[in-house]
């Protein structure tokens, strides 16, 4: 696709999905030092946002892109209104979590579940561990590329840390308060 230099992220062997630890068959791109972008040949590829709105400006970046499998991986700072076609064009989208103190991906997650509707597979990728699993999924979050310095079958623990929450979320849309009113 592009002929500059192109690093790809070391793509986990694994990564959970719906509860379940399973192969990754998604090959993340992410630009060089340099800013170049480069693209495997073959294979479902995992592109940065603004690459892709790049691509799908023009009818050649369009051309270029069709008949592959390709998701969107949002930068913190890219917007998902911004998003020139239906989220669930995509089979999956991804958010990045650059530091654990980066919490944007959060509120891209569950924009892109409750304002824009996508039903799809919304991963977290970065600084993902067993610690912020459980919030992830509260956003909307079903899938989650760990740390390759993390456990995988640990992290997938963090799922089920806690079971009662006293806010609404993506995953229990009412509070503790009207949970516990209905239940009375």
């Amino acid at each position: 696709m592009s002929d500059q230099s192109m690093s790809q992220a070391a793509t986990p062997r694994q990564v959970i999905v719906n509860r379940d630890i399973v192969d990754n068959r998604w090959i993340r791109v992410v630009a060089d030092e340099e800013g170049g972008v480069s693209v495997p040949e073959s294979g479902a590829v995992l592109l940065p946002y603004q690459y892709w709105l790049g691509l799908y400006a023009t009818q050649a970046g369009r051309d270029e892109l069709a008949g592959r499998e390709v998701a969107v991986c949002f930068a913190p700072d890219d917007e998902p209104e911004s998003l020139p076609v239906d989220a669930n064009t995509f089979a999956m989208i991804a958010c990045d979590f650059p530091a654990f103190t980066d919490g944007r991906g959060f509120s891209i997650g569950r924009l892109l579940r409750e304002r824009y509707g996508f039903k799809g597979e919304l991963r977290a990728v970065g600084d993902v561990f067993k610690d912020t699993i459980n919030y992830l999924a509260r956003c909307g979050f079903n899938a989650f590329d760990v740390r390759s310095d993390k456990d995988i079958v640990e992290a997938a623990k963090g799922i089920d840390d806690f079971t009662e929450f006293y806010q609404s979320s993506v995953d229990q849309p009412n509070p503790l308060f009207r949970r516990r009113a209905v239940a009375a």
